[in-house]
């Protein structure tokens, strides 16, 4: 299965470090959108979005691209943060729905976080991802690209 992921990760590189094993241990393209805006679907199978959370939600450069997809495709949703939430991945799970594409699942775990007061105190999570953490994240993507 062709996989392709798209990422966006600009705080501290928590979901590049992420994506980044992942595609050394798989067969997975990397799509890096803070530095492309086109992205070409044709040929993928699977197709993941990775984000940082900013205030609950993936960058926008990310969803911006998953609201193009075209109907059909599998896809799932990879996110880092300081503090988890169920909730996040909906978004990406809600724009799969819209675009008639099939949500396979969410993975998330922590990420290194020094926004606002976390600032203050030198941040949290500092050896997060883990790689515990990653080894997870390759899990996930074995439980779906079957």
């Amino acid at each position: 299965m062709k996989t392709l992921i798209i990422y966006a990760s600009h705080h501290h590189g928590n979901t590049e470090k992420l994506v980044k094993h992942m595609a050394e241990n798989y067969d997975i393209e990397l799509f890096n959108a803070e530095k492309e805006d086109k992205v070409d679907y044709d040929g993928y199978d699977l197709i993941g979005f990775a984000s940082g959370m900013d205030f609950g939600k993936f960058y926008p450069q990310v969803t911006d691209l998953a609201e193009k997809l075209p109907a059909g495709k599998k896809v799932f949703a990879l996110y880092t943060c300081g503090m988890d939430s169920s909730n996040y991945g909906r978004q990406i799970e809600e724009i799969a729905a819209h675009t008639d594409c099939k949500y396979l699942g969410k993975f998330g775990c922590k990420g290194y976080d020094t926004y606002g007061p976390w600032k203050l105190i030198g941040g949290i999570n500092k050896a997060h991802p883990s790689e515990s953490e990653m080894a997870d994240a390759c899990a996930f993507y074995e439980s779906i690209s079957k």
